[in-house]
């Protein structure tokens, strides 16, 4: 297919670089980031668009994917796809599909999960809203770039399970670290404590695949001083996010809103900036106000 690819930084970059590996014409544009390997340079995001047959868009947020949008569809050919994989507000990505539909191209909302490992593997889990049709026209493209794609319903649906997996992703490892302190001050061994709740009741995804205790269970980013695979501001932002459309819809979400703002006060007050989500066991085991 013929790619034009708009966002090429952490996440963006090497999905690109898959796609050309793979054998597509692509076309990139970034304002700062380099040309991934086998990536033609556009001069602006709109030359990126034109003659494409769909447009991979991986922006920092909702307003930078309006403006981006508001570039690239009058130079897209009707009946090609737009295809969002950033994480931004539903109402955005709502917004953007509507403006798409008038010009008669088909947008998605195809926001990922697996982080930069997954994007430069080409495992990514893709959460998409949209059109079935125009879903069947890029999953070969998503078949480049990851390993599993889930349907979620019409626009905007993708961006609502992302903010809804991270939610659950933020309160469960905050509450993952608040144990493993209350475990280090009770005097338990945190492989101990390990043992036990990763084969019962207290068993999660952010135990038992992510553990924030460097040494315990799988290889995870504890065991590399918490450089990021998933950086604690990115978490920050997702959850805001999640509590932003929360308000919208007037939907109760106090964990969330508890998480959140030890996650906001370990990156904006703390030393929290610049590493992995799971480093918010540090502020946890120092702070009483856990």
């Amino acid at each position: 297919m013929r790619i034009g690819f708009i966002g090429l930084g952490n996440m963006g970059g090497p999905m690109a670089a898959n796609l050309a590996a793979a054998g597509h014409d692509v076309r990139g544009y970034d304002t700062a980031a380099p040309m991934p390997d086998g990536v033609n340079a556009a001069d602006s995001a709109a030359d990126a668009a034109m003659q494409a047959d769909v447009v991979i868009t991986m922006l920092p947020d909702g307003a930078v994917l309006r403006a981006v949008a508001n570039q690239v569809l009058p130079a897209m050919t009707p009946g090609a796809v737009l295809l969002d994989c950033s994480t931004v507000d539903v109402d955005s990505a709502r917004a953007v599909a509507a403006q798409a539909a008038d010009r008669e191209v088909h947008a998605l909302d195809a926001p990922v999960s697996g982080g930069v490992v997954g994007a430069t593997a080409g495992t990514l889990t893709f959460m998409v809203g949209g059109r079935a049709e125009a879903l069947a026209t890029v999953q070969p493209l998503l078949d480049v770039m990851g390993g599993r794609t889930v349907h979620c319903g019409p626009a905007g649906n993708g961006q609502a399970a992302k903010i809804c997996n991270n939610m659950i992703l933020g309160a469960t490892m905050a509450v993952t670290c608040e144990a493993f302190a209350l475990a280090d001050k009770l005097g338990l061994d945190r492989q101990a404590m390990y043992d036990v709740a990763s084969t019962s009741s207290g068993q999660s995804w952010s135990l038992t695949t992510y553990c924030p205790a460097p040494g315990i269970g799988p290889q995870s980013p504890a065991d590399n001083d918490y450089k990021p695979g998933f950086a604690a501001e990115l978490m920050v932002k997702d959850m805001r996010l999640a509590m932003q459309a929360a308000d919208a819809v007037d939907a109760a979400t106090p964990v969330g809103a508890e998480a959140l703002r030890k996650y906001a006060e370990f990156v904006e007050t703390e030393d929290g900036r610049g590493r992995d989500f799971s480093a918010l066991l540090l502020r946890s085991s120092r702070d009483r106000r856990v």
